[in-house]
């Protein structure tokens, strides 16, 4: 149209004015109109992208559940344990969360903290800390709606929407629970923490140094060459520098050494009592927050359906209800196979042709698993030099070090995802290639790793359902009414229940994601388990539950390998390796460890 009448518009160009205007004055009431809607109270709330999702529950009154610091936790010198609602510089209250099909997750949820003051968050995993913080920073994730409910920020209302955006692009730093995740994965380091901030780089370097991470070496290192403790420091720093009116850390010391946990308490101690900000920590470790918060809300119940059961005469509750391996692993096909392999992997079907797997030879002239002369590097800088590790059936052995030392490479070079520049290795006295896609089905099913992020190693597209059949179809041959018919004893085993079976991972909290990343690994009928901080995302029951658990699989055979900073966990373990300075050697358990508090 504009060609066609190309001549006239030169010829008299006053002609278009009197359309611009009006086309002008239409696009401007259009974005006003717009704008009015979107911070209207009525407003609708658009869910937002996130991925923890717990299950459903009710919040029960606030008074049953803000406990001040005397009440489990001392209260810090000069401060008063509870605060007035008069002092609140952040308050929640009424907070109600719905699924899409209208069913509450979360109702009547409540939250409040004075200025200065660190608030911690409890519960079990699954009992909705994350989707109570999230709901009130405006930030839930697909399929959730908040339905009700006020969150005043220094005595303003702050409306879902644009309102909250503004907000939390002013007022608000956030430490999420999967820290890799939530790292843009084209820069690095230094660029990542001093991103959108007018920072000198000795800013970002003195906030680096101060979590204890060497600035120099990480400085152009993007997030998928740090391991969990490095992205978590990194995450941390990001929100750190900022200086944010509201701080939110959600499982902040999962990963953490020792050393590197007390730098976190440090530099968030720092925070408290200033008089202007505020610390809400989301954590299941006790320990951590007994040093650091001013009160506890502790929230919600187990998200599994059965009873706890009653403790063991050691004090580790049992495992009434969970299903033990045998009664899930099993399957045809293993015969036809390396008949060595497969003598790993089920020597019962090896020897009789029978499907079950009801038992694995105990310690014998073979291991599991033997490393010689192991040799790795990662981004040019070696990590492991002449390593040696033996595994034998039915034992668990612990890897302890410091963060960034190399632990998570370990058991990702061991099941084939990251092939070291040398050395040996052996399954069941036969040799084994390290690259992963060189390895027979048998020796794929044998070796299973459950990582420290669960929530990268599940496909989002994928439910429960799916991620744990498809182990029993590819590598133990079932067919798929019989791979899917496991499906809720796998989930059982771990904990959780089976109706999780239809949800897929940005649904599930950090915890249950964790679980159903063991369930996964489980569902092959490993004979050698690589599990990496499995315990780091519960909280102490379900972490009690899952050692009592790998217990009662190793009577059968299964020998476990587990990396853990948790000095109770390492105490159960029959060896302890140390992993420093490049070598891995043998090392009593010591200070070195991190230790749940009772």
């Amino acid at each position: 149209m504009l060609r066609e009448n190309l001549a006239g518009a030169v010829l008299n160009p006053a002609a278009l004015l009197a359309p611009a205007v009006a086309l002008t004055v239409l696009a401007l009431a259009s974005l006003l109109l717009s704008a009015a809607l979107d911070t209207s109270p009525g407003a609708r709330i658009a869910p937002r992208a996130g991925r923890n999702v717990p299950s459903g529950v009710r919040f029960p009154p606030r008074a049953a559940h803000d406990v001040p610091s005397g009440a489990g936790i001392p209260p810090r010198a000069g401060r008063g344990a509870v605060q007035t609602a008069g002092d609140a510089v952040l308050e929640v209250a009424g907070l109600t969360v719905a699924d899409g099909h209208g069913r509450p997750i979360v109702t009547e949820g409540a939250l409040r903290a004075g200025p200065g003051e660190v608030v911690a968050i409890t519960g079990p995993s699954g009992s909705g800390k994350t989707t109570l913080v999230r709901a009130a920073l405006d930030v839930l994730g697909p399929g959730l709606r908040r339905t009700d409910g006020v969150v005043t920020w220094r005595g303003s209302p702050v409306r879902p929407g644009r309102d909250a955006r503004r907000w939390r692009r002013a007022h608000v730093g956030l430490l999420d629970q999967d820290p890799v995740g939530s790292l843009n994965p084209l820069l690095g380091v230094g660029a990542l923490v001093g991103e959108g901030r007018p920072r000198r780089p000795a800013e970002v370097r003195a906030m680096l140094t101060a979590l204890g991470l060497d600035a120099d070496a990480l400085w152009q290192r993007r997030p998928h060459r740090l391991s969990g403790g490095q992205a978590q420091r990194v995450a941390l720093a990001r929100a750190l520098l900022g200086e944010p009116g509201l701080l939110v850390l959600d499982e902040p010391t999962s990963g953490l050494d020792p050393a590197a946990l007390d730098l976190v308490v440090q530099a968030i101690g720092r925070r408290r009592g200033d008089g202007r900000s505020v610390t809400l920590v989301i954590s299941h470790d006790a320990d951590f927050v007994s040093r650091l918060a001013d009160r506890v809300l502790a929230i919600g119940a187990p998200d599994t359906t059965s009873p706890a059961p009653a403790p063991s005469p050691i004090g580790v509750p049992d495992t009434t209800g969970l299903d033990p391996a045998r009664s899930i692993v099993g399957g045809p096909d293993t015969t036809e196979l390396d008949p060595a392999l497969s003598a790993i992997v089920a020597p019962d079907v090896a020897a009789s042709g029978s499907p079950g797997l009801t038992a694995r030879p105990g310690r014998g002239e073979q291991p599991l698993l033997r490393v010689r002369g192991m040799r790795l590097a990662r981004g040019g800088e070696t990590l492991l030099d002449d390593a040696g590790l033996t595994l034998w059936p039915g034992e668990l052995v612990a890897v302890l070090g410091p963060s960034g030392a190399g632990k998570s490479t370990l058991l990702r070079a061991l099941a084939g995802l990251l092939p070291p520049e040398a050395g040996d290795l052996w399954s069941g006295g036969l040799p084994l290639a390290w690259p992963l896609d060189r390895r027979p089905r048998a020796a794929l099913r044998a070796v299973q790793l459950v990582g420290q992020d669960p929530a990268g190693a599940l496909n989002p597209a994928h439910r429960v359902a799916t991620a744990l059949a498809r182990p029993a179809r590819v590598l133990r041959g079932l067919p798929r009414a019989q791979a899917y018919a496991e499906v809720p004893r796998l989930l059982r085993q771990v904990g959780l229940d089976p109706a999780l079976a239809a949800r897929r991972p940005g649904e599930l909290s950090g915890g249950q994601r964790q679980r159903v990343a063991l369930a996964r690994a489980l569902a092959a009928g490993p004979a050698v388990l690589l599990a990496d901080e499995i315990t780091s995302a519960l909280d102490d029951v379900t972490a009690a539950r899952l050692l009592r658990l790998l217990e009662r699989l190793r009577a059968d055979g299964l020998a476990v390998l587990l990396v853990t900073h948790d000095r109770e966990v390492a105490a159960r373990a029959d060896r302890v390796l140390y992993l420093a300075d490049h070598r891995l050697s043998p090392e009593a358990i010591g200070t070195e460890t991190h230790t749940r508090a009772p």
